[in-house]
């Protein structure tokens, strides 16, 4: 089956040979073409070009994008979408002037998402996750990356991740699952970390491994939560059944935690909303992805990822979500791109390259997802009519997608 876009103002991220990730000063290029086309055939991007150069292909369906801009789906490299109910009444506790650390030491946090999520049955937790995963493909994402870490119990965490698994068996979209157990400390081991990670180790992680339900391992490396030492534990165990760490760190304090990642051969670290000089001098030296969560910042009011200082050292730097019920209730990839450029001052090609390559980058997805590159999956954005792409930050909070694209194919759910 071929298709075939026609008349597209602008085709961003084109990219003639597929590129792991961008870095420092190549942020700041967004490869673009300009009265292009792009075919489509099957699942899979197959040519791409000048509209002066255009084939014709009779057994195609033609689309007229005349005045439309298209471009590769989001890759949404850090979620928690699987969860049930929500924390509304923690957003009126912070309006109300509590701190994230005021409404944790009340029950409320993590340890609230998993009261409920413990009390609610899987089908449950299923349909209510879905809902979200089709929003946020119909916002435009078209990879995901969905952490457990709301169970906190060896059935809870199963669930969690029983749910992910059913999720990437009935939609289309690319799909990766984070085993996260290592979130927060249960009330009854607050006392005695050691046996919580030993229940993590000896229990979930085997039965994790023996059900394949997860792809990489997770943890708050945070004061207050795992420590750089429980974190390593967790990493180095993960590591044994396969599980690359993408790990929590530095949303509040930098504890040495990135040096530790980096040690462990992390994928990606995540959050970063203080980062020092140690910290970028050691992420600049590896193979480490930052991934900034400028929503998360948004809603709780916390600092901004400090992206130019992190761009300026030549670091790479993706984007993500991190939809979750308390700190980020929104998986708008839309709005995170804005949010970037407007309170963490990247420019739109910077933010557009970072939440795409170098979000799939953030789920080893690079040779797939992120790119207009021929052979890799037809994951489309195409908008309504803009007269640029820089609208697409500039219109921060209005619809601009006229469809989504799912492996060669319009998305309806």
């Amino acid at each position: 089956m071929q298709t075939i876009i026609i008349n597209i103002k602008q085709l961003l991220q084109v990219r003639e040979t597929s590129i792991k990730k961008v870095s420092g000063s190549e942020m700041a290029h967004l490869p673009i073409l300009e009265n292009a086309f792009l075919v489509l055939e099957n699942d899979l991007i197959s040519d791409f070009g000048l509209m002066a150069n255009c084939p014709n292909l009779e057994k195609a369906t033609v689309i007229d994008a005349t005045g439309k801009i298209v471009m590769p789906s989001f890759c949404d490299s850090h979620t928690h979408i699987v969860y049930a109910g929500n924390r509304s009444g923690e957003f009126v506790d912070r309006i109300n002037g509590l701190s994230y650390e005021e409404i944790a030491n009340r029950g409320g946090g993590i340890l609230n998402s998993a009261k409920k999520l413990n009390e609610t049955s899987e089908e449950e937790i299923y349909n209510q996750s879905k809902k979200r995963l089709e929003e946020v493909i119909s916002q435009g994402t078209g990879a995901v990356e969905i952490k457990s870490g709301y169970g906190l119990t060896v059935e809870g965490e199963l669930k969690m991740l029983r749910v992910i698994k059913k999720l990437k068996e009935n939609y289309p979209i690319a799909i990766k699952a984070t085993f996260l157990g290592a979130h927060a400390f249960p009330t009854e081991y607050k006392e005695n970390h050691q046996a919580y990670i030993d229940l993590i180790i000896n229990e979930m992680l085997p039965k994790i491994a023996a059900e394949h339900l997860a792809d990489y391992i997770d943890a708050f490396l945070e004061t207050g939560y795992f420590s750089v030492s429980e974190t390593i534990q967790i990493m180095e165990a993960g590591k044994k059944y396969g599980l690359k760490p993408k790990i929590h760190v530095n949303q509040f304090t930098a504890i040495n935690g990135i040096k530790a990642c980096v040690e462990n051969g992390a994928l990606s670290v995540d959050h970063l909303e203080i980062v020092t000089d140690e910290d970028i001098a050691i992420l600049k030296n590896s193979d480490c992805m930052p991934v900034a969560l400028p929503s998360c910042s948004y809603f709780i009011s916390i600092p901004y990822t400090p992206s130019r200082q992190m761009l300026n050292a030549g670091l790479p730097l993706a984007l993500a979500s991190d939809f979750n019920p308390g700190t980020t209730p929104s998986g708008n990839m839309h709005f995170v791109v804005a949010t970037a450029c407007i309170k963490m001052k990247m420019t739109p090609e910077e933010a557009i390259n970072a939440a795409t390559i170098n979000g799939a980058y953030a789920m080893d997805l690079s040779e797939s997802h992120g790119s207009i590159t021929k052979g890799k999956k037809a994951n489309l954005i195409i908008t309504k009519p803009l007269h640029s792409y820089y609208e697409i930050p500039y219109c921060f909070a209005t619809n601009l997608i006229d469809s989504v694209w799912l492996n060669g194919e319009i998305f309806n759910r």
